[in-house]
């Protein structure tokens, strides 16, 4: 088959096919530009960990000036890309006021930040040093993009908030969509394979250990038989929460109350009490109280939400 037969397929695949391709429309974000945008946050996050020599207190004035310079310029520039995508009457005016706000988050955001690299820290036995913590655990670059991405996304951003978390999502395997509220010192134990869906809320010290799923049931459908957008789909779990391997909670409706631990490969689609106990026996779901739990099995657990306990 010639180029020139295998060339004329193509077009007309993008004649027949178009919402494969996007022609004469506006100049979409790009997403080299959105992973250096992601990147540079973190070297603003966490100062002296990425670059290539030692930083000093002494430049520290300087090297901050110089990344806000290039965020700001680069995040400005993607966010009216951005706007001009969804038709916004004033792109660049309405970019600039984004940027602004989302620059004035920064401090606040890594207040948080600072936060679940403790909780790592305290979380892991294996953990050697918080700089282990930054520089090798997953959990801090999906959380910590997560969190910036969220910003932009209570702004009204479209697109770029899931292109920012798609650049940790692609590394980590983990998927945190950029509209679940995460609440402080979160941790992700390993990681992979963790996903939480755009209306799942995150109490404050909840842990999480690999292959978790925040999910959906179902959804709506409208006369058209297309999804609704914009209901609350995924569960809610409260403070000091623990859920270990590969557990899936389902439901816009389903919470997980405080001090409580779901145990590994658990499927829930319906609510559990503060300072539960849920785990499979069998074929059968089972929840107990804390207390009632650590009576029958001899005391495990340490009543901080994050149990030596695991099904």
């Amino acid at each position: 088959m010639s180029l020139e037969s295998i060339k004329s397929a193509l077009l007309a695949s993008y004649r027949n096919h178009g919402g494969a391709n996007h022609l004469d429309g506006v100049n979409l974000p790009s997403q080299e530009s959105v992973n250096l945008l992601a990147a540079e946050c973190m070297h603003l996050l966490f100062p002296g960990y990425f670059e290539e020599r030692t930083l000093t207190e002494a430049d520290l004035p300087a090297h901050v000036e110089s990344l806000l310079v290039r965020i700001q310029r680069r995040l400005a520039a993607e966010v009216e890309k951005c706007l001009r995508f969804s038709r916004h009457p004033t792109p660049a005016a309405t970019a600039a006021a984004h940027t602004e706000a989302f620059l004035t988050r920064l401090a606040e955001v890594r207040r948080i930040v600072a936060t679940d690299v403790e909780a790592a820290y305290a979380g892991d036995p294996a953990a050697s040093s918080l700089q282990e913590i930054v520089l090798a655990y997953p959990c801090v670059l999906v959380i910590s993009v997560q969190r910036l991405a969220h910003e932009l996304y209570r702004l009204g951003v479209p697109l770029l908030p899931r292109m920012l978390t798609e650049y940790a999502h692609e590394r980590t395997g983990c998927d945190i969509h950029p509209g679940a509220r995460l609440g402080t010192h979160f941790f992700i134990d390993h990681a992979t394979g963790v996903v939480i869906g755009e209306t799942a809320t995150v109490g404050n010290h909840v842990k999480l250990y690999q292959g978790v799923t925040l999910g959906a049931k179902s959804f709506s459908l409208d006369a058209a038989g297309n999804p609704i957008k914009g209901v609350k789909r995924h569960p809610d779990l409260g403070d000091h929460v623990t859920v270990y391997a590969h557990a899936t909670i389902l439901g816009g409706d389903t919470q997980i109350g405080d001090h409580s631990i779901i145990g590994s490969n658990v499927w829930l689609m319906r609510s559990v009490p503060p300072e539960s106990v849920a785990y499979f026996k069998g074929d059968n779901l089972v929840v107990r109280s804390r207390r009632q739990h650590e009576a029958l099995v001899g005391g495990v657990g340490r009543g901080d939400g994050a149990a030596d306990f695991s099904i």
